[in-house]
């Protein structure tokens, strides 16, 4: 904090109070500035300032596209803080229920479509071989080293197939298409307009149609019944225009959800084994939930399935 102070302290900010706001699960952190009656978020990415190019950059890309983003009101790369417009403290996560979350997915699922508009040229390409990396990740960190298995060569030899049976799967479905790659309810606010405020892009990457739309939908932090779902992500086929058929939109969709669900399953683990951030343990069931329930589905990945239900 001390740093942050004497940071202020060079801005036009200085008068202002400041008090913490959050951290995420990368090193970043937020603080909040107030006066009277204004605010602003002060990023803290001085553990990570490799991240501040990357989100500047991003924050263009959606502003030019017509997406809510943050306006960027200081910054100061060497030292890796910027200043920001402050969307408030209520994530769509704290709002949702049984009555309204399928108008609040709607509006959020409109968010997407205009993302989608972003220019993607120079972003990172999410192409076969980033997808495989991701999903190697429930190998080493939540199989291995969470459940502390050894895998024999036979089981090593079904989730390969398997983690390469989801990739082809994935890259069946229109590519070259923007993707914030953590749109969930923490990482969508209700602003006091109540307008959907987007944050936390800067990892964005040129990927797959339904990335955005299943991180929001199968959200790791909250679920709704299947039926509801799927009504929802044909209600996105449907706005864009897609001739395709339910299920082989429905296809698309589980197929990117297990590629992401199964590299949250290692992330999750990561984050407690490595980094000591427990408070994503709670989230490994229902990630968990969402392999096992969908891989069931479909027999390139039954098998996946049944091993996850005895070996988890």
């Amino acid at each position: 904090m001390k740093q942050v102070s004497e940071y202020i302290q060079t801005t036009p900010y200085k008068e202002y109070d400041i008090s913490i706001a959050s951290a995420d699960a990368s090193f970043r952190k937020y603080y909040r500035l107030t006066k009277d009656d204004k605010s602003f978020l002060l990023m803290d990415s001085s553990l990570e300032k490799e991240s501040l190019i990357p989100f500047l950059n991003v924050t263009k890309r959606l502003k030019k596209a017509g997406v809510n983003v943050p306006e960027i009101y200081a910054k100061n790369l060497s030292l890796g803080y910027l200043i920001l417009e402050d969307f408030g403290d209520t994530h769509l996560l704290s709002q949702l229920n049984a009555a309204n979350f399928k108008t609040l997915y709607k509006q959020a699922i409109d968010e997407i479509i205009t993302m989608q508009k972003a220019e993607t040229a120079g972003l990172p390409l999410y192409d076969k071989a980033f997808l495989h990396f991701e999903m190697e990740l429930m190998q080493e960190w939540f199989l291995e080293k969470k459940l502390g298995l050894t895998l024999t060569q036979t089981q090593l030899t079904l989730v390969e197939k398997s983690l390469e049976n989801i990739a082809n799967a994935v890259l069946e479905q229109p590519q070259n298409i923007f993707v914030h790659r953590d749109y969930h309810s923490r990482n969508i606010m209700l602003t006091s307009s109540n307008q959907l405020g987007i944050i936390d892009y800067q990892d964005a990457m040129n990927g797959a149609l339904t990335y955005d739309l299943v991180s929001l939908l199968k959200d790791c932090y909250i679920a709704f019944k299947r039926n509801d779902i799927e009504e929802l992500a044909l209600y996105f086929r449907d706005k864009k225009d897609l001739s395709i058929s339910d299920a082989e939109f429905l296809r698309w969709f589980d197929f990117m959800g297990l590629q992401r669900h199964i590299k949250v399953l290692g992330i999750f683990s990561r984050l407690h084994l490595r980094d000591g951030k427990d408070g994503y343990l709670k989230d490994i069931p229902l990630t968990r939930k969402y392999v096992i329930d969908t891989a069931k589905r479909y027999d390139e990945t039954k098998e996946l399935a049944s091993f996850l239900e005895q070996h988890s």
